[in-house]
């Protein structure tokens, strides 16, 4: 049986980078992930302490490795990564045990 996979990358934006710059580049990755196999759906978040979480939910893991496998030739991948720091990037490939998402009526 395949599962579900979350692909969650953790970092720090490169000094000088605005949120606001980063959340514009953020969402050119957007075509990319919509046409790849197997995308279920994606979400940036940012804490206080400056750290980003870029999630995106996978059918399985081999739509996930092959995704993640073709991010570095898309024409925005460079402008992307040169707004990250690269020191704090962090990348996994999760299974998804379970989802709970409460009903409206809860």
């Amino acid at each position: 049986m395949k599962q579900n996979v979350a692909e969650i990358v953790t970092f720090k934006l490169a000094p000088g980078v605005t949120a606001d710059h980063y959340i514009g580049l953020s969402k050119t990755i957007n075509d990319f992930v919509e046409n790849c196999p197997g995308f279920i759906f994606r979400r940036l978040s940012s804490g206080n302490d400056g750290r980003w979480t870029d999630t995106a939910i996978w059918s399985d893991m081999e739509a996930a490795k092959a995704a993640a496998d073709a991010f570095p030739q898309q024409d925005f991948a460079p402008k992307v990564m040169a707004a990250i720091d690269a020191d704090t990037l962090d990348m996994r490939h999760e299974v998804i045990h379970f989802t709970r998402i409460p009903s409206e009526s809860s």
